[in-house]
């Protein structure tokens, strides 16, 4: 065990289910806390990831914990592998955690632990879910899910295209190239394309239905560089924004969070994004960054010193990706459109108030 401390005799405060999540299986730890704050992990089982893995899961925690005193579960969003057990523990009406990767991970290099199997992950989480104060997980929105099923069927379908078109490119280039080879690619090309024309008009027609997310779209698309796609895309990943509480925690769950590792006078190595975040929204900030770096005053400025500085051109635009996304989520919770005069007027605000002191004085 990670940590343990005797709770024995003692009154329980808190109960958490630490569940690490992979494709087929669930390797789930018990905790508790008592009322002088001591934590213990208790029990470990590993269980199926299926309906019958989850059914079997819930009786085990009934069986092993005390039905009067706070039980939570905890997990990480491991990509879509714990989707269904999140919302069946939610049908059932019991306290849901899905915490981002890197706040588990993080919590992970405080314990005393040097060796990392499934098993201690699944004691951090549980620990972590006992010493923190994680918010509670809430069934996404019906839109936003299933916008962002079709967002990711449609990448899918681009990546799919880029590679037949590579294969194509490296057909044609050769000493003998196959006539019937070629002809089959631009057969599944065209089918991609008119898929795609196809996707693309269900996601402009789900948007036009729905009132919030057109609301939020339209405030997304008065930035810079944000097209209808790429705000659906943000939208729909983050769920409306409807657990994003800070800048911080956008910038972190999209992997573009800044990752530094410098020690002493040995250790230093190059400043970096995460990447352990959702590769969707940054697929997604790419290619609006290129164009508001190339038409808005503000973010060409930004990038021009960022490389002038640093001499990289990619941290230059990653910096520009993530000032978006951070100007997306103020944008949709504050409801106020983009105004490109907004700093110039900030700063005759700031100059007016220095000039009324400096009379006053």
């Amino acid at each position: 065990m990670i940590k343990k401390q005797v709770t024995i005799g003692k009154i329980l405060i808190k109960q958490a289910v630490g569940i690490d999540v992979s494709h087929k299986k669930l390797d789930v730890s018990l905790g508790r806390m008592d009322s002088q704050t001591l934590t213990e992990v208790y029990a470990f089982k590993r269980f199926d990831n299926t309906i019958l893995g989850h059914m079997a899961l819930v009786l085990w925690v009934k069986k092993y914990t005390v039905s009067d005193v706070n039980l939570c579960f905890i997990m990480e969003a491991t990509g879509v592998y714990h989707e269904i057990l999140a919302h069946f523990l939610y049908e059932k009406e019991y306290e849901v955690i899905v915490e981002m990767p890197n706040k588990i991970s993080n919590f992970f290099k405080t314990l005393a632990v040097k060796t990392v199997t499934d098993k201690s992950m699944s004691e951090a989480i549980a620990l972590y879910g006992l010493e923190k104060n994680p918010s509670v997980w809430t069934k996404p929105n019906k839109e936003y899910r299933s916008l962002r099923q079709i967002t990711r069927e449609r990448d899918q379908l681009v990546g799919e295209r880029t590679v037949i078109k590579n294969q194509m490119h490296a057909e044609e280039v050769e000493a003998y190239p196959c006539d019937q080879t070629i002809d089959r690619m631009n057969i599944r090309i065209a089918m991609l394309n008119r898929q795609i024309k196809e996707i693309e008009a269900e996601i402009a027609q789900k948007i036009e239905q729905n009132a919030e997310i057109k609301e939020n779209v339209t405030l997304a698309t008065s930035i810079p560089g944000i097209g209808l796609l790429s705000a659906a895309i943000i939208l729909a990943e983050t769920d409306g924004f409807a657990l994003i509480t800070n800048k911080r925690q956008l910038t972190s769950y999209a992997g573009l969070d800044v990752k530094l590792k410098d020690s002493g006078t040995s250790i230093h190595f190059k400043p970096r994004i995460s990447k352990r975040g959702n590769k969707y929204l940054r697929k997604a900030m790419y290619f609006p960054a290129l164009t508001a770096i190339q038409h808005n005053e503000k973010f060409k400025n930004t990038y021009i010193r960022i490389v002038s500085k640093t001499g990289i051109k990619m941290k230059g635009g990653v910096a520009i990706q993530r000032q978006l996304l951070e100007l997306v989520y103020t944008i949709c919770k504050t409801k106020k459109p983009y105004d490109k005069e907004y700093e110039q007027k900030q700063a005759r605000v700031k100059q007016e108030a220095k000039l009324a002191i400096a009379q006053v004085v």
